[in-house]
C-alpha cells in the first residue's frame, strides 16, 4: 500500500494570528481541496489530525499506487495555490511511502478505529515532516516507480526517528 500525510507548515502560528473559527474556517477549506484530490484517485481517508490530512491508497484500486499518490499530492498542492503564478493560500508539505502495512480495525469495546498502522505509515508521517511547504517528499520504493517524471532528483539520506540506519528519499518540488 502507499500512504500519503499532508500537513500544513506553521499552523500554530497561522491560528494564532487569525483567531480559532477562521482557523477551523481555513483548515475545512484546506480538507475540502484534500478531499477533492484524493477520493477521485480512491484514496481510503484514514483521519483529517488537526492540520493534517493522512490517506492511504491499496492495490484493490487497481491503479499504480505511487504514481497516484504523487499526482494526487500534487493536485493537493495545486489546489492551496501551487503553481498559479502568485503566492500559495496555504504552505502545505507532503510525505509518501510504500511498503506493506496492517490495515483493519484496532480498538477495544466500545472505542474502535479502522486505521493502517506499521513501519509503512509511520515513515510516511516522518517523510512529510521532512517536506518543506511546497514539497513532496517520496521513500525510494515510491520514487522507483515514477518513470521520467521526476528523473534525475537525487537521493538525500535522512535519519528518521526509530530507525537504526539512514533512509533515502527524494524531494520533488512539482511547482518551482
Amino acid at each position: 500500500m502507499t500512504v500519503l500525510f499532508a500537513d500544513v507548515r506553521g499552523s500554530t502560528a497561522i491560528a494564532e494570528k487569525i483567531g480559532p473559527a477562521a482557523f477551523a474556517a481555513l483548515l475545512n477549506r484546506f480538507y475540502d481541496v484534500a478531499m477533492s484530490a484524493l477520493i477521485p484517485n480512491r484514496a481510503i481517508i484514514d483521519k483529517m489530525i488537526g492540520d493534517e490530512v493522512m490517506a492511504f491508497f491499496v492495490p484493490a484500486a487497481k491503479l499504480p499506487l505511487q504514481t497516484t499518490a504523487v499526482d494526487t499530492a500534487e493536485k493537493i498542492l495545486r489546489g492551496v495555490g501551487y503553481g498559479s503564478g502568485s503566492e500559495p493560500w496555504l504552505p502545505v508539505g507532503i510525505g509518501i511511502n510504500h511498503g506493506e502495512a496492517y490495515v483493519g480495525k484496532v480498538g477495544t469495546g466500545d472505542v474502535n478505529d479502522f486505521t493502517a498502522l506499521g513501519d509503512t505509515v509511520n515513515t510516511a508521517a516522518h517523510l512529510q515532516s521532512e517536506a518543506a511547504a511546497g514539497q513532496i517528499v517520496v521513500s525510494e520504493s515510491v520514487y522507483s516507480e515514477l518513470g521520467s517524471a521526476y528523473a534525475g532528483i537525487p537521493s538525500k539520506e535522512v535519519d528518521v526517528r526509530g530507525r537504526e540506519e539512514k533512509f533515502g528519499i527524494h524531494i520533488l518540488k512539482p511547482f518551482e
